[in-house]
C-alpha cells in the first residue's frame, strides 16, 4: 500500500512516487503514466480548489490498481467556498470547471466521487494486466 499526504510543493514528487509504484504493481509504462496523470490531477484540484493539501492511498489487488484521492475542505474559487451552484463566470481567462475531473474519467476504467462541504474523495481503479488478458 502507499500513503501520502501533500500539498503544492509535493506534487512533482508524488507524481514520481505513483509512476514508480503503478510500474511496481504490473503497469506498462504507457498505462502507468495514465495512472500518474489522473492522480496528479485529482491532487492539483485538492490543493488549487479544496484546502491546498490532501491524501493518496495507492493499494493493488490481484486484478485491479486502486486510488483514492482526499480532502477535508469545501472547493474554492477565487478565495470563496463554492457549493456547486455558486458563479464562476469571473474567471480572468477562458475556463471550464472539471477538466482534471474529466481526465481522470477518461484514463481510468472506474471513477468514483464524494463531496459535500467536509471535503471530496475521489476512488479510482485501472485493471491491471494479467486481469485483462484472457485465460488460456
Amino acid at each position: 500500500m502507499l500513503e501520502r499526504e501533500f500539498d503544492s510543493g509535493a506534487l512533482a514528487g508524488l507524481r514520481e512516487v505513483v509512476l514508480g509504484y503503478a510500474i511496481d504493481c504490473g503497469m506498462p509504462e504507457d498505462r502507468a503514466l495514465d495512472v500518474m496523470l489522473a492522480v496528479h490531477e485529482l491532487a492539483a484540484n485538492a490543493v488549487r480548489h479544496g484546502p491546498g493539501y490532501g491524501r493518496l492511498r495507492m493499494h493493488a489487488t490481484a486484478s485491479t490498481l486502486r486510488c483514492e484521492v482526499s480532502d477535508l475542505g469545501p472547493y474554492v474559487w477565487d478565495g470563496h467556498a463554492v457549493d456547486g451552484t455558486g458563479d464562476l463566470t469571473t474567471a480572468p481567462w477562458p475556463f471550464e470547471q472539471g477538466h482534471g475531473l474529466w481526465l481522470a474519467r477518461q484514463a481510468a476504467d472506474h471513477l468514483r466521487v464524494t463531496s459535500g462541504p467536509r471535503g471530496s474523495l475521489i476512488a479510482l481503479a485501472f485493471t491491471l494486466p494479467a486481469a485483462a488478458a484472457p485465460s488460456a
